[in-house]
């Protein structure tokens, strides 16, 4: 027998009945137990056969991330140890307010003094023909979710209608299942209460990329099919063909049991801020309420919502509910975006700052108004998300920091030459903001326990606190806490992707170490949580084993992104850009005349000099990228890898064929160069520059590899950046000759192949590992950069005569050009 239970039988307790096992009404019994552990006797009704779970992960439960005894929030132990009379699948069908009364629908009676709804929402199910036909689904629970899943197994056709985050995450686990998905929104562009036009766009062609299929401004008419669901039509007359349909349109406040109670309705339970109904013995929280007009579908206002009917319950008189400002940030698909206050402006008087970075996926949109701050998008790179909700909510003025305001916290406080590196200022935070949003956690509540509890890893606070324990996403900021708080680095290396707990480092030495060959090996080795991999660790288990295992490992076609597939850039507007490789920006006329010709027989809108010293054809049509390749090849262009994880250019200047101030031949090097490194897979995009003299042409100094040429020879330096972060390069030494040139360029490239993350520069890498590890090994050994300059030799023998090499001249395979089947 628990101690609580020990002591509720020595106490007089009130009878507490709650209508609803789902998360709002666990976490109110919850915070119920905490402040009066022993005032009352409790009952639950659950409509489900199973314990609380949390509903949010349902999503990754149908990705194969995590099994149903994953999201389990409180296992049936929970409830014995702390005196719950749990009723699972026997949903209450009847409320007798007058006789204070619950019946179930086996027939059960019980009693109570103070009853709580949190009967959560339904589905909305939107009035069309052929709903009811089997196949279609909504996907709200765990007996939807089985459902979708036995419908993945037979390998069918998917078709989901609604473009908001449930129906994103819906799509996104059915094609992690193997089925061919496609997605029907009503509006112009994905999660539009969420996020602006131009998030939006980024989003579903990003997602496009990954293998979705999209029907956006698209009206569904009916569900095709006479004994099955059998696809859609839509209003203009298109039909999809599917054998699942999945509904996810939205959701509306479950009623039924307020109306059975006779208590005042709209379109939720009316509630006041003490989180009672208009009958003063019933409390509702979550989904199924409404409070000053508005209905709840995030966790944030609802955890809030739990705490104050909670309070009321144990005797507190004061504590009041008000709707707390918001923000959305949500990982869909890996891909993180939030959004907070306005996200767009309304008038004249609001400004719009705008900053974008399509190379890296990054978009993030300020709204100001009369010098404050009132709305914030962000795409991709949403590590300032909470500083802009603080200065949203503090309703403060942002004039002093205005204009580098776009370029985050970092940049606003120290201007952008303060070198600060972006980073959580856990002292700066305040004790009730927010830190995990799945489970409502506050900062506050982390510090109290890591003191109380003495709390020294990340484990311990995710089992006491439960910050951290669900998506994932608020990790690093548990993290800071915990290590600001006990004064010691608690930081572990940040995982690959969520199928695993290792590093980068770990892996890649694990794969030398153990002789592993193929990405199947690995995951097994490593006890990876997810057998197929993730969209995130398939790419970069790829590139290791390339790296490691030349000429071994066969380049897995799958396991690259789509840019890479295609030999071309995908485009805001869904069409292509292809570059035609021009060996150190140098060409002919017949080369400009096969481009010229290209561009008129495929009608291609836009061509442009790149600023690597290239032509970039935009607006090439998917369909006609094999064409296009196929008659660039035939002029002897080859792809100039503009879209690759790789050598992209080597950019020159004249030099002393031409200059007057030219010093060396920089556009025969830069030539040579880049024919040496063609073709070869880095752990990100790689780019050279050879200026013929001091005077710097080519830039060289912003370069991952630049040479500088002088009277003397060559100046190399390294680790260079453009973007958002200029970094300029480190010099690394002075050589004599171009074929010295050759060997150590050669050596670092090898190096950094060897040693960095996958997706990361040759910025970053240099910073981790210092240019002293690096003078080491290309200095100060000579065997070893010999070594290194080897190996290198070696992996390019295969790089530039393997299939990606008969690709990148035309050889593409059309397969990955076939859309889904859509029947006009």
């Amino acid at each position: 027998m628990s101690e609580r239970t020990k002591s509720m039988n020595a106490v007089s307790r009130q009878r507490l009945v709650v209508i609803g096992n789902g998360m709002a009404g666990m976490r109110t019994v919850e915070e119920v137990l905490a402040r009066a552990p022993v005032r009352y006797d409790i009952t639950v009704f659950g409509a489900e056969p199973h314990p609380n779970y949390n509903r949010i992960m349902l999503s990754s439960v149908l990705a194969g991330e995590k099994q149903i005894d994953d999201i389990v929030i409180n296992h049936l132990s929970w409830y014995a140890e702390n005196g719950i009379t749990l009723h699972t699948g026997d949903p209450v069908v009847a409320i007798d307010a007058a006789a204070k009364t619950v019946t179930a629908a086996s027939g059960l009676c019980v009693a109570y003094d103070k009853l709580l709804l949190a009967t959560g929402s339904k589905p909305l199910m939107p009035p069309l023909p052929g709903l009811d036909l089997p196949g279609v689904v909504a996907f709200r629970d765990i007996a939807d979710t089985d459902k979708m899943l036995k419908a993945a197994e037979a390998k069918q056709r998917a078709v989901v209608i609604g473009g908001g985050l449930l129906g994103l995450e819906a799509a996104w686990g059915l094609k992690r299942r193997g089925m061919p998905v496609a997605l029907v929104h009503l509006m112009p562009t994905l999660m539009e209460r969420q996020l602006d036009v131009e998030a939006g766009t980024m989003l579903q062609r990003d997602l496009t990329e990954r293998g979705l299929h999209f029907f956006t401004h698209a009206q569904t008419e009916r569900v095709m099919g006479e004994t099955k669901a059998e696809g859609l039509v839509l209003a203009d007359g298109r039909t999809i063909p599917a054998d699942l349909v999945v509904v996810a349109i939205g959701i509306r406040p479950n009623i039924d049991m307020g109306k059975a109670a006779g208590l005042d309705i709209n379109r939720g339970i009316l509630v006041g801020d003490d989180m009672a109904t208009s009958n003063p013995d019933i409390y509702a929280v979550g989904e199924c309420v409404e409070h000053n007009g508005q209905v709840f579908g995030l966790v944030a206002p609802i955890w809030e919502q739990a705490k104050v009917c909670a309070a009321r319950l144990a005797g507190d008189q004061i504590a009041a509910y008000a709707t707390p400002a918001l923000s959305t940030r949500l990982k869909i698909t890996g891909i993180d975006v939030f959004s907070a206050g306005k996200l767009a402006a309304e008038d004249d008087a609001d400004e719009e700052v705008v900053f974008r970075d399509a190379a890296k996926g990054v978009y993030r949109k300020l709204v100001v108004r009369e010098g404050k701050l009132v709305g914030a998008v962000m795409y991709g790179d949403v590590a300032d998300g909470g500083w802009y909700f603080d200065l949203i909510k503090g309703d403060k003025t942002i004039a002093d920091m205005r204009d580098h305001l776009i370029f985050g916290q970092s940049f606003a406080d120290q201007g952008c030459c303060g070198g600060a590196k972006p980073g959580l200022d856990v002292a700066a935070m305040a004790d009730d903001a927010q830190v995990c949003g799945c489970n409502g956690v506050s900062k506050g509540a982390i510090v109290k326990a890591i003191n109380e509890k003495g709390l020294t890893s990340l484990d311990e606070v995710r089992a006491h606190t439960k910050a951290s324990a669900s998506c994932g996403m608020c990790t690093p900021a548990v993290q800071a806490i915990l290590s600001f708080v006990t004064g010691a680095d608690a930081s572990a290396p940040e995982a690959m992707c969520k199928c695993t707990d290792h590093g980068h480092e770990y892996v890649r030495h694990a794969i030398l170490d153990q002789r592993l060959k193929t990405q199947d090996a690995v995951r097994k080795a490593l006890g990876w949580k997810n057998a197929d991999g993730c969209a995130k660790c398939r790419p970069a288990l790829n590139y290791y084993l390339l790296c490691a295992w030349p000429g071994e490992y066969v380049d897995d076609y799958q396991s690259r992104f789509i840019n890479e597939r295609a030999h071309a850039n995908i485009q805001k507007d869904g069409t292509y850009s292809v570059i035609p490789r021009m060996w150190g920006g140098v060409t002919t006329p017949d080369e400009l005349r096969a481009i010229a010709d290209v561009a008129d027989k495929f009608n291609i809108p836009s061509v442009k000099v790149t600023g690597g010293q290239r032509i970039d054809l935009l607006g090439v049509k998917k369909e006609d990228l094999p064409a296009v390749w196929g008659d660039l090849n035939k002029a002897g262009l080859v792809s100039g890898h503009g879209y690759a994880k790789g050598l992209r250019t080597v950019k020159t200047c004249v030099g002393s064929e031409w200059c007057r101030f030219g010093t060396q031949d920089s556009t025969g090097l830069g030539i040579k160069l880049e024919k040496l490194m063609w073709g070869s897979w880095t752990p990100h995009k790689v780019k050279l520059a050879v200026s013929g003299c001091p005077r710097n042409c080519a830039e060289a100094t912003i370069k991952d590899i630049g040479i500088i040429c002088t009277e003397a020879g060559y100046d190399m330096v390294i680790g260079g950046n453009g973007g958002i972060e200029v970094r300029v390069t480190d010099e690394l030494t002075r050589l004599s000759t171009e074929a010295e040139v050759l060997e150590y360029a050669g050596a670092f490239m090898q190096l950094y192949r060897e040693e960095g993350h996958y997706l990361e520069r040759t910025a970053p890498y240099v910073e981790r590992v210092g240019m002293a590890h690096i003078k080491a090994h290309i200095l100060d050994d000579d065997a070893g950069r010999k070594a290194l300059y080897a190996r290198f030799l070696f992996s390019q023998s295969f790089a530039q005569d393997d299939p990606w090499a008969e690709r990148a001249t035309g050889g593409i395979d059309t397969h990955e050009f076939q859309p889904l089947a859509v029947v006009s």
